[in-house]
């Protein structure tokens, strides 16, 4: 076997729970919901009654309230697991997890018998979340694993070298005295070993080595924690560790079939599957706020009162709220938008109603409209509606500041609700030009038959106004742009989780180039039109820029439209809009996902300021390393995916790839990262093959302390001999 196990340790700290019919219950209204300084909130309690029961032999929610050592009260799972805190928007509790090390012996010049541990949670409702957790490893030639118990269902590692201790640098964890993998999705066991052969230390520096999964966010490397070997007395031995907990094991749709065991009691609730394998958590609707686990346990939002708010009507009209929102009202016989204080005495109604429907009528023929329901008269099962000005101004409290997604150089958008419910995009356009007032009505047509599960799906229009607006599906989970630049998040996104989606982006612009009839290009591609869901699936979004793929040379001239720091070199000086212009800003997306780095930054060094002219000229002299987010660099497939977007980016169009060939690399580094393959790099590595297990891992990848196994029977490839 690959791991010396001269004596496992695997902790399972719930206690077996006589068998019960799952149900909804609500819990007393005595129960106690504060441990010290900690909120217990509902499904998590103290004491019978008071949390919830899943009836499979598993109390997962069940705390108690301990005095510890310090004197203080803190809530416990089980007999040993602290709770540091409890989210229930975010259905995860942080815990706080056991430092192992493992020490070198002068005396007998060996180490310690205990060589790896773990702990089980399998009856449980929780796993460990893989986006928030690392296994992190502390010392010196220090080689450790994190497997699954039965260590063939998955492995990961990683090993921390120290060539020169004067080298080692507080806060850096890439190899040098400190080192992290990433840990495999949906676990809920595991056992962390070191590997004898590689942990040798003689005691030149600390004599003890560690190993732990930990929440990533919150630790920091110190070099004492290797010279001096403070790392336990320095964080009293316990490290936060973040676990994902459902409330069912089911779907959504599932659950609800369900009426006595669904959890999303509350009135103002939704149901929301789990990103981490199967199961589903609750969350309040929006507008509201509270506990969806409990009857009215979500309570409207008082946005009008709320001092969390700013007063959000203007003077003199008065704010009135609504169950998950409000309303701005004009004072009596006075009429007018008082959003914005522009409440004035009522004139002429009905002259003013006259003018207002001319005005909408003659916009709408000017944008096309007539030939919009000529077209849609003879295409009956095409799903696009053209919606009048009142029904968006309703769905959005007329397009209240509040409601405003974001903002660029095509328009605003707006979330909005209809009267069935569906939560909708609405762009408000900028002004357009003559010749596409004339082709809007025929483009939208184009535009709302485009299927592709990757690219934001258009439901229809307004055209009665003077620049039309467009209603698209709404995408709740912000952009890429936010998940990679709105703070610490960005920095702790998965370098798999990068390649899908680099990968479903590229599929999603090769659809539109390749397969759509006309073939479409974007003309804005960048990281703020690419929408992220919960499963962190990509939906491309904003054809503000987009224009029908040109048949003739008189059509390609356009006026230059885009993003500074995504713009085509070629097309700002030829005005020629062709598809390999949304490939160029499509290597700059690539870019900011392997540096965390923003496309244009005026307030960095003159050299650093446009992204891609960065990285060109670190590539040109070596010294690509220094601008990788430092989370990805030793990811095997960094290299080739640097290499693709330098191709991206040739200042020549031609020599560019096309998107379909964009997405064809990055479907093959994306499989390559899920099943990662390397080649013997070190003697020692391949002895430890020898004496391993040779049937289930043939091949061992050691590359800047990251090491990757990969299951050959699994891939269907005869293990070597």
């Amino acid at each position: 076997m690959l791991l010396p196990l001269m004596a496992v340790l695997i902790a399972s700290p719930w206690p077996a729970a006589a068998s019960m019919t799952t149900a909804a219950a609500q819990p007393s209204a005595a129960c106690q919901r504060r441990c010290g300084d900690v909120d217990i909130p509902y499904p998590f309690g103290i004491g019978l009654g008071c949390y919830l029961f899943t009836g499979e032999d598993d109390i997962t929610f069940g705390l108690t309230c301990n005095l510890t050592a310090d004197g203080s009260y803190r809530p416990f799972c089980g007999e040993a697991l602290q709770v540091i805190d409890i989210s229930i928007h975010r259905g995860q509790a942080r815990i706080g997890n056991d430092i192992k090390p493992w020490c070198y012996n002068a005396t007998t010049r060996s180490m310690d018998e205990q060589s790896a541990w773990g702990w089980d949670i399998s009856d449980s409702w929780f796993r460990l979340s893989d986006e928030d957790n690392r296994l992190v490893v502390v010392g010196c030639n220090s080689l450790a694993y994190v497997t699954s118990v039965n260590e063939t269902e998955y492995m990961t590692g990683c090993m921390a070298t120290c060539p020169s201790v004067g080298r080692l640098e507080n806060g850096s964890c890439s190899g040098m005295g400190c080192c992290q993998a990433a840990i495999p999705r949906g676990i809920n066991s595991y056992v962390v070993g070191f590997e004898e052969k590689f942990n040798t230390s003689s005691g030149a520096v600390g004599p003890c080595s560690y190993a732990v999964v930990l929440e990533a966010a919150s630790f920091e490397f110190r070099t004492t924690y290797v010279t001096t070997g403070d790392f336990v007395e320095s964080t009293g031995g316990k490290v936060p560790l973040v676990l994902d907990w459902v409330v069912g094991k089911e779907t959504c749709r599932e659950a609800r079939r369900n009426a006595t065991g669904y959890m999303c009691v509350s009135r103002d609730s939704v149901c929301v599957d789990s990103r981490n394998g199967p199961g589903y958590l609750c969350n309040c609707s929006a507008g509201f706020e509270g506990n969806p686990y409990l009857l009215d346990g979500c309570q409207d939002i008082n946005e009008c009162e709320d001092s969390r708010f700013k007063y959000p009507c203007s003077v003199p009209g008065t704010c009135i709220n609504t169950p998950g929102g409000f309303r701005c009202s004009c004072p009596d016989k006075t009429t007018g938008n008082a959003y914005y204080g522009t409440c004035e005495a009522k004139k002429s109604q009905l002259g003013q109603k006259r003018r207002l429907a001319t005005v909408k009528r003659r916009y709408f023929n000017q944008h096309g409209g007539l030939l919009l329901f000529e077209e849609m008269k003879s295409n009956q099962g095409l799903s696009f509606t053209v919606f009048t000005k009142e029904e968006l101004e309703e769905a959005t409290n007329k397009f209240d500041e509040r409601n405003v997604l974001g903002k660029g150089g095509n328009g605003t958008v707006y979330r909005g609700t209809l009267k069935d419910g569906r939560v909708i995009a609405i762009k408000r356009c900028k002004l357009i030009n003559e010749r596409q007032k004339k082709q809007f009505g025929k483009e939208m047509l184009i535009l709302s038959q485009i299927n592709h599960r990757n690219i934001v799906k258009l439901h229809g229009c307004c055209l009665e106004v003077e620049v039309p607006m467009l209603v698209y599906e709404f995408i709740p989970n912000g952009t890429l742009y936010q998940l990679i630049h709105g703070g610490r998040h960005g920095s702790r996104i998965s370098f798999t989780t990068r390649l899908k989606i680099a990968h479903e982006a590229a599929e999603a612009l090769a659809y539109l180039h390749s397969w759509a009839s006309p073939p479409i290009i974007h003309g804005d591609v960048k990281s703020p039109n690419m929408l992220i869901d919960e499963n962190y699936t990509v939906k491309v979004s904003d054809f503000g820029a987009s224009t029908l793929a040109p048949t003739d040379e008189a059509q390609f001239v356009t006026l230059v439209q885009g993003t500074c720091g995504y713009l085509d070199p070629e097309y700002m000086q030829t005005c020629k809009l062709t598809d390999k212009s949304d490939v160029y800003s499509f290597g700059v997306v690539l870019l900011e996902l392997l540096t965390c780095r923003k496309a244009l930054n005026l307030q960095a060094l003159e050299e650093e300021k446009n992204l891609s002219s960065h990285f060109l000229l670190a590539l040109s002299e070596n010294r690509l390393e220094g601008i990788l987010d430092s989370q990805i660099q030793s990811e095997q497939s960094i290299e080739q995916m640097a290499d693709l977007a330098k191709h991206c980016l040739d200042m020549s169009s031609e020599k560019r790839p096309s998107m379909r060939q964009v997405a064809e690399e990055l479907d093959r580094l994306r499989k390559v990262a899920e099943h990662p393959w390397g080649r013997h790099e070190s003697e020692e590595l391949e002895k430890l093959l020898v004496r391993g297990s040779p049937s289930t891992f043939s091949e061992i990848e050691l590359s800047n302390g990251y090491v990757s196994l990969t299951d050959s029977a699994y891939l269907g490839i005869q293990s070597p001999r």
